[in-house]
């Protein structure tokens, strides 16, 4: 089984590649983080990179955070 180092690192690498494949990847299709990086990368390029690398580096370590609602 590969560790999530290892993953986080390909999945990286493939953001670069083709950025909304890394992220499709983590979230899934016809998540916002998806939609938004498409958008993006369909508007240019390097702006789709630094969305999904973003999202892959700085969304991972919010996945173990609990949410409580306010009401």
């Amino acid at each position: 089984m590969a560790s999530g180092r290892c993953c986080t690192f390909l999945e990286i690498l493939l953001a670069i590649i083709l950025p909304p494949l890394g992220v499709f990847l983590r979230f899934g299709c016809c998540t916002m983080e998806f939609c938004i990086c498409l958008l993006l990368t369909i508007l240019g390029y390097v702006p789709g990179i630094i969305y999904a690398i973003y999202v892959l580096v700085a969304l991972d370590s919010d996945r173990d955070r609990e949410y409580y609602t306010l009401a």
